[in-house]
């Protein structure tokens, strides 16, 4: 349910910061540092999660349904 799919938006997100974290050591880029600022306009952030959330969202849909067209055959 919807429960769901936030934890696995926020497992995600977590992950794909440490993996960042672990690539940009050295480089001088900071990264995650990056990703981790609260930025000054909200409003933008807040879609920019909207878009993204419901990206993840479409995408285990389509998941679903392909494991359960795949079930049917």
């Amino acid at each position: 349910g919807a429960k769901f799919v936030h934890k696995a938006y926020q497992f995600a997100r977590y992950v794909m910061i440490e993996d960042m974290k672990k690539l940009s050591v050295g480089t001088g880029i900071p990264f995650a540092e990056a990703v981790m600022w609260r930025p000054e306009d909200m409003y933008i952030a807040k879609a920019r999660h909207r878009v993204a959330y419901n990206k993840l969202l479409q995408i285990l849909k389509k998941r679903d349904f392909a494991i359960q067209e795949y079930e049917k055959r």
